[in-house]
C-alpha cells in the first residue's frame, strides 16, 4: 500500500511506476478482457465491471496522486489530462480545481469515509443480503441455481434477523424481504448507517477511489480494486447460489460453522479496508491523521 507524500518524481521514477502500474492492471483485468472479446460472462468476477460500470481502461490509468509532481513530464500523458497543471517544469494534479468542481461529491465521499472509519464494525448480518434479494420471488439475480432451492432459501431468511446497513444492498431486497430488515438505510442517511464490517462498504472503496480521480495514486486504486474483488468472492460464496460449477465452494451461513467462517473473513476484510479508507480520506483532507 502506498505512503502518501509530497514529492517531485524524477522521470525515471514516474515512468517506471507508470509501467509497473499498467502491467499490474493488465494482469488483474486479463480475465475480464478475454471474456469480453469472446462474449462470455462470469457470475463473480464480472460484478466489479458491471455494477460499478468502470472498464479495465480506468484501472490502467496511473495517477501519481495528490501533491506529487512529475519532473520532465511535458510529453507525459498527464500533461494533456483534465485536472492537471504544469508548473515550474513539472506536471501535477490540480487538486484545487478538482475539489472545487467536484465539491458536492467530495463532501459526500468524505462524510461516508470519515463516519465509517470511526465506527466499530458490526458482524451479525452473515451476508444475508443476497438471500433477501430473492426471498419470496422465485427468480434469481444471477444465471446460476439456488443451492437450497427457492423454499430452502426462503426458510433461511425467515430463520434469521436481517441486519443490512448498506443502501446499495438493501435497495435490491424483494418487497417481502425489505420489511424484515432491522434497518431502513437510504441514500440520504448513508453516512449515518455505513459501518466498516459491511462487505459492500469495503467494496465501495474502489468506487470512491475512482471518483476521486487524480487525487488517488494508481497503486492505491489497484489495492482498492483487489480488496473489492476478494470481498465479492466471499459475498457470492456466502450467497444462496450454487457456484460449484465455477470452482467456488460455499460458505454455508445457514450453519454455525458457515457463520463462523463468514465472520472471520468479514473481520479480516475490515482490517484490510480501514487503512485504504484512511488514506482516501487523507487525500480529500490532508489534515486528517486518523
Amino acid at each position: 500500500m502506498p505512503t502518501l507524500t509530497s514529492d517531485v518524481l524524477a522521470r525515471t521514477d514516474w515512468t517506471e511506476r507508470m509501467r509497473a502500474h499498467a502491467e499490474r492492471a493488465d494482469a488483474l483485468t486479463a480475465g475480464r478482457r478475454l471474456r469480453a472479446a469472446r462474449g462470455e460472462t462470469h457470475p463473480v468476477d464480472d460484478f466489479l465491471y458491471t455494477y460499478y460500470s468502470y472498464k479495465p481502461a480506468v484501472l490502467r490509468r496511473w495517477h501519481p496522486g495528490r501533491d506529487v509532481r512529475l519532473a520532465d513530464a511535458a510529453d507525459s500523458p498527464h500533461a494533456g489530462w483534465r485536472w492537471y497543471r504544469s508548473e515550474a517544469g513539472t506536471v501535477a494534479a490540480d487538486a484545487d480545481a478538482f475539489l472545487t468542481e467536484k465539491a458536492p461529491l467530495v463532501r459526500a465521499i468524505c462524510g461516508i469515509l470519515s463516519s465509517t472509519l470511526g465506527r466499530i464494525g458490526s458482524y451479525g448480518c452473515f451476508g444475508l443480503h443476497e438471500w433477501a434479494m430473492v426471498y419470496g420471488d422465485g427468480e434469481t439475480r444471477h444465471p446460476v441455481p439456488l443451492r437450497l432451492g427457492a423454499e430452502g432459501t426462503d426458510a433461511v431468511v425467515e430463520a434469521h434477523d436481517l441486519r443490512c446497513t448498506h443502501i446499495d444492498a438493501f435497495r435490491f431486497f424483494t418487497p417481502d424481504a425489505a420489511p424484515r430488515n432491522r434497518f431502513a438505510p437510504t441514500r440520504d442517511t448513508q453516512a449515518l448507517t455505513e459501518q466498516p464490517g459491511c462487505l459492500h462498504a469495503g467494496m465501495d472503496l474502489y468506487k470512491w477511489a475512482v471518483k476521486l480521480g487524480p487525487l488517488v495514486p494508481g497503486e492505491l486504486l489497484l489495492d482498492a480494486f483487489v480488496l473489492a474483488r476478494d470481498i465479492r468472492e466471499l459475498d457470492m460464496r456466502a450467497s444462496p447460489y450454487d457456484l460449484s460449477d465455477w470452482g467456488y465452494s460455499p460458505v454455508p451461513i445457514e450453519t454455525p460453522a458457515g457463520k463462523a467462517e463468514y465472520v472471520t473473513a468479514q473481520r479480516a476484510f475490515t482490517e484490510r479496508a480501514q487503512p485504504i479508507r484512511s488514506l482516501l480520506l487523507q487525500l480529500v483532507d490532508p489534515t486528517e491523521n486518523s
